[in-house]
């Protein structure tokens, strides 16, 4: 969906389309969650969490500015969330590969689950901090821009070009002793080289 389709439709909802909502979780489910998973760590908590950030999002519609990027906002309801998870955390995080569910059905599904929950990216993404994770999630895998990145996370976006080169150098370091080869190792190992 485009900006001003996502207007469009926020503005029906905000007029009592409630049932429309479901279109906005259709469009921001799956970045939503794998931000999600890979700030926390854990698959169930990620799910978890996109429905809270989903919930929050829809109580708080009308307070909305589309001065801010819709795709911007709802980041940011899912970085504070996460953040508020993890301040809460009293036991340790179990790693998301012991905890899969049954394997994929279709291709598409597997090479997604090899990629977004190969235990070798798991690892290295838990040498990062919650905001290296965060910078490194939005810029290299959703592809915001520094300047959206920095409505969500409230740092200066010239700051965090610099902090996403450190960190991404930091991923490739934790990311190469890493895994013994095989076709998901390899996908995984071609995104830490986009990174």
């Amino acid at each position: 969906m485009d900006t001003r389709e996502i207007e469009e439709l926020l503005d029906e909802i905000i007029q009592g389309a409630d049932d429309r909502y479901a279109d906005i979780m259709k469009s921001y489910q799956t970045p939503i969650f794998h931000y999600c998973y890979h700030i926390l760590g854990s698959r169930f908590e990620a799910e978890d969490a996109t429905q809270e950030v989903f919930f929050k999002a829809y109580r708080n519609l009308k307070k909305y500015s589309p001065n801010m990027p819709f795709a911007a906002w709802l980041y940011k309801i899912a970085y504070h969330h996460c953040i508020d998870l993890i301040r809460k955390r009293k036991w340790t995080k179990m790693l998301p590969f012991l905890m899969q569910d049954k394997e994929p059905q279709s291709d598409i599904e597997r090479h997604i689950e090899n990629v977004y929950f190969s235990e070798d990216v798991f690892l290295a993404m838990q040498t990062l901090s919650v905001e290296e994770r965060t910078l490194l999630l939005l810029r290299g895998v959703e592809e915001k821009t520094y300047e959206e990145i920095s409505l969500i996370m409230n740092k200066n976006a010239a700051s965090l070009r610099k902090k996403f080169e450190r960190t991404a150098s930091k991923f490739r370091s934790a990311y190469s002793p890493l895994g013994k080869g095989g076709s998901a190792h390899d996908e995984s190992k071609q995104i830490a080289r986009e990174y």
